[in-house]
């Protein structure tokens, strides 16, 4: 005899063996035992629910010999023939296959007969929807007005693509979600009579993998049993199923909460080890963080988890000592690494940066602390941040090094600077005036030639001006303008092209008033020290700067108070007009 799959033979044959289903069952059941049934009826839901099995069972009751009633026999005749599926007043049609507007002609002609030897003649259509839409409207008068001898049932996953007409005309069951605890009950049920020695967590690993159907379920019940035979250990289903290790779950947050990022990387190396799917692990972890989120948030979450109660004993402790912040911000993190492990090529570094960042976040601080920590500054530090902050504005640090250099007074286009012969002359001669038109406008003197013929180049070519920036004045003179640079240097090879060397000569004749002599030097690494280029002053100047800032305001009281309060450090500093700017 040939072998029957579990879910055959499990197959439910009375409303009592419908598992989850209680709420579709005890209205069939009421209706049958008030005479109130209805012509047509319309299962929905998703695979493996049991709403084929719940028509079948519904057809047994209206036509079994002993009686209408809420059980059917399942021994006479009639009980028989439709779990045969050999009843000739019961028809089982496709809707996957008989989807023409032919084959619902065919249905009503035979409408019309009498059943043969049954009660009713009962017609189930499975997977309703692919009907056409042609078919739907030459079921609806018929549908509307059948002949009392006759019972429509439908069953669909897709009810949404059932016509309006179709369902105004049904009485509407939707079948749920069978939840865990059930199924695995269902299969401790099955496995006891089939003498099959299994643990709970096996048979919980099975009924995960079912996905709230207890069809499927059972179908991989199945394919557990013949791998492992009637003697199931766990880590062989494991093995077989392919599923995450819930031990490493655990691991795996716990060592997030705990700061372990070692932990953490060795974890991921015994998944990629055990060759686990990278994002499906990152599934599974989003899944046991929500359930995690969800104890913590709302204490007693039995209704909202589908888990057994080993499972929600081991994550109440754990949740315990775990923030509600810190969990969602755990979450937004795996959340989005679960994004990018959908199209990257390294999915094994994208699951360790998201779980090193885990471990290294930073503890969330609620609101309520840090504004009472706030009040508490403000009253130490008398008139609070905002005096600070004025008499900050007031009294704005100066920056170090010497005092700043007072400028030379401005000249207009028309009083270039002296030459050189007539600096040598008495201060009471006067200049001659020359009247000459820039194509570019001067710079502001600041008294260093050097930094004012740079910026004047920058602002007619800023990328000769740029590489300028790079290079140690030598000497810088009406006569000779000789400027070094590391030898191999990219800048002293671009300066040195024809193209750059004429723009540069036009550009030393005006600001100069004269024609001096361009040398770009090359500097050899064992040279003696040559004078520091812009941008080595810059940065020194600039660390100056800041390390003046950083020494007024870690001096303030109303900063020392914050640093002391929050047990910060200050990173950076900014001068308050440039901040308020932007």
């Amino acid at each position: 005899m040939s072998y029957l799959v579990l879910a055959r033979k499990w197959r439910p044959q009375t409303f009592s063996d419908l598992t989850g289903q209680e709420h579709v069952s005890q209205t069939l059941q009421n209706a049958i035992d008030s005479g109130r049934i209805a012509h047509a009826f319309l299962f929905t839901g998703a695979r493996g629910v049991g709403k084929t099995s719940s028509a079948r069972i519904l057809a047994k009751a209206l036509t079994c010999e002993q009686g209408m009633s809420p059980e059917p026999c399942n021994v006479c005749p009639a009980c028989t023939e439709i779990t045969a599926g050999t009843a000739v007043d019961v028809l089982e049609i496709d809707g996957a296959s008989n989807t023409g507007v032919d084959d619902i002609r065919e249905l009503r002609e035979n409408v019309k007969y009498l059943p043969s030897r049954l009660r009713y003649k009962i017609f189930i259509i499975d997977e309703v929807h692919m009907l056409s839409t042609n078919a739907f409207n030459a079921l609806l008068k018929t549908l509307e007005e059948p002949p009392p001898h006759v019972k429509f049932i439908f069953a669909t996953t897709e009810p949404h693509k059932v016509p309006i007409t179709i369902l105004s005309r049904c009485q509407r069951f939707d079948f749920r979600r069978i939840p865990l605890g059930k199924v695995v009950g269902r299969l401790r049920h099955i496995v006891d009579q089939e003498g099959i020695a299994i643990s709970d967590a096996s048979l919980t690993m099975v009924a995960r993998k079912g996905d709230g159907s207890m069809r499927d379920s059972l179908s991989v019940l199945d394919q557990v049993l013949a791998f492992c035979g009637d003697q199931v250990r766990d880590e062989e289903v494991v093995s077989l199923l392919g599923v995450v290790d819930r031990r490493l779950l655990l691991d795996a947050t716990a060592a997030v909460f705990g700061r372990d990022t070692r932990t953490v990387l060795d974890i991921v190396a015994r998944v990629d080890e055990f060759g686990y799917n990278m994002r499906q692990f990152c599934g599974e972890l989003i899944d046991h963080l929500r359930n995690l989120l969800i104890l913590k948030a709302v204490g007693d979450g039995t209704d909202l988890l589908d888990l057994s109660e080993a499972e929600l004993a081991t994550l109440r402790q754990q949740a315990e000592s775990v923030p509600l912040d810190d969990l969602q911000r755990h979450l937004t993190v795996l959340l989005r690494a679960d994004g990018e492990l959908g199209h990257t090529s390294f999915p094994r570094l994208v699951l360790e940066m998201a779980l090193v960042k885990m471990a290294t976040l930073a503890p969330a601080v609620p609101v309520d602390q840090l504004l009472e920590r706030l009040n508490k500054i403000e009253e130490g530090s008398g008139g609070g941040v905002a005096d600070a902050r004025a008499q900050w504005r007031a009294t704005p640090p100066a920056p170090a090094g010497s005092p700043t250099p007072a400028r030379a007074p401005e000249r207009t286009a028309a009083t270039p600077p002296p030459r050189p012969a007539e600096r040598q002359a008495a201060p009471s001669a006067p200049a001659p005036r020359r009247e000459e038109a820039k194509p570019v406008s001067e710079p502001r003197r600041t008294g260093d030639s050097w930094a004012d013929f740079v910026a004047l180049v920058k602002g007619a070519k800023p990328r000769l001006g740029s590489m300028l920036e790079q290079g140690s004045p030598l000497v810088v003179s009406a006569d000779r303008l000789e400027i070094g640079f590391p030898e191999g240097a990219f800048a002293l090879a671009s300066l040195r092209d024809s193209d750059s060397q004429a723009a540069l000569k036009e550009l030393a004749r005006q600001f100069f008033l004269a024609e001096p002599v361009l040398v770009m030097r090359p500097l050899a690494p064992d040279a003696a020290e040559a004078p520091p280029n812009l941008l080595e002053k810059k940065r020194v100047e600039k660390e100056q700067q800041q390390t003046v800032l950083k020494q007024a305001a870690t001096s303030h009281p109303a900063v020392a108070d914050a640093l002391d309060v929050f047990g910060g450090t200050l990173a950076e500093v900014e001068p308050l007009e440039r901040k308020e700017s932007r």
